[in-house]
């Protein structure tokens, strides 16, 4: 939005030059000044005719060269003069302080007091006595001061709206996103425990109908099954460093509790493990310590370029987990142990 008032400025600028000052330019010191402001023109030109403020490193320099052309030629003009349209550098000056300046309110602001200590030196100069005289001085520097400094005011109040109602957009844009995010995650969240429970309720149906018998140890088993996979579930959505890790112990936890003993061994420091691969990982880790009798040693390895879960145990060999093109699961019976691993590579081979 201050491009847009920096070329604005910039318009007004090249329309007065010609026009207003042009016409009433007199004498050598005259017109060397006219032709130094058309030179700060054109350089300042370079930046604002494709909508970008003057660098300050260029912006000061030619902001003194306009300040010294506005004075050589103030000091120029014969006293009679100094007011009306013959000093036409008074005006004109300041619309090339505001084009070089508009970016930083408090240089311009500081520049349009400089541009007027010469004009008050020169007058000075003259020592008017008429009151008359002094008030048409008075209202000549006010009338361009105070109309440019109002321009630089307007400046600012309209960028300062601008951006704000930018932040306020793109907070809004943040809010919707944030809110489309959660809402994704909770459909998420819910797909996942509608599919767990869509395992488990028709369990717990069969036990209500008596078509299974709680007392039996396959159906002991399923339930300890079932448990263990929601646990893990539960865990999933936790907020941890380690989520890996923090699932792989709710595992372990739930089998202690069932009167197992575990040992578990991590080593490596913590890598960034995918949702759906984490689920795929600890897959033969639950169904090994659900067929467990009485212990398990459950062990993660973390490398730089895979990620393993392991687990020994003294059950029975069962059903063993399939893997899947990113997750590969190796299944072994070492006399009356069961050994599974589940290994992913973080990188392509």
């Amino acid at each position: 939005m201050l491009g847009i008032v920096r070329l604005a400025v910039f318009v007004v600028l090249v329309a007065i030059q010609p026009a207003l000052s042009l016409p009433v330019v007199t004498g050598t010191t005259g017109w060397a000044a006219f032709l130094t402001l058309e030179a700060v023109t054109v350089v300042a030109a370079v930046w604002v005719l494709r909508g970008r403020a003057v660098p300050l490193p260029v912006a000061l320099p030619l902001a003194v060269v306009a300040l010294a052309a506005s004075a050589a030629a103030t000091w120029a003009l014969p006293p009679e003069e100094l007011v009306g349209d013959r000093h036409w550098s008074f005006g004109l000056a300041g619309w090339h302080l505001l084009v070089l300046l508009l970016d930083r309110a408090a240089l311009a602001v500081a520049a349009l007091g400089a541009h007027v200590v010469p004009y008050l030196a020169r007058l000075v100069t003259t020592a008017p006595t008429d009151r008359g005289e002094i008030g048409e001085v008075a209202i000549a520097v006010l009338s361009v001061i105070s109309f440019q400094l109002a321009t630089l005011a307007l400046a600012r109040l309209v960028h300062r709206r601008a951006r704000q109602a930018a932040e306020a957009a793109a907070e809004r844009d943040r809010q919707a996103h944030r809110k489309v995010l959660a809402e994704q995650e909770e459909a998420d969240q819910r797909n996942r425990f509608a599919g767990q429970l869509g395992a488990t309720l028709p369990l717990l149906a069969a036990m209500a109908d008596r078509t299974l018998d709680p007392r039996t140890a396959r159906t002991r088993q399923r339930c300890v099954l079932a448990a263990t996979q929601l646990r893990r579930l539960f865990a999933e959505n936790d907020d941890v460093p380690d989520p890996l890790v923090h699932e792989v112990s709710a595992c372990v936890d739930l089998a202690e509790r069932r009167g197992l003993t575990v040992v578990l061994a991590v080593s490596g420091e913590p890598v960034p493990v995918p949702t759906e691969i984490r689920r795929e990982l600890t897959a033969p880790l639950v169904t090994a310590l659900v067929g467990a009798r009485s212990q398990a040693r459950v062990s993660v390895l973390r490398a730089a370029d895979e990620v393993r879960v392991a687990v020994i145990t003294d059950g029975e060999p069962g059903e063993s987990p399939a893997g899947s093109a990113r997750v590969g699961v190796e299944c072994h019976t070492l006399g009356e142990r069961q050994w599974m691993e589940a290994k992913w590579r973080t990188e392509p081979s």
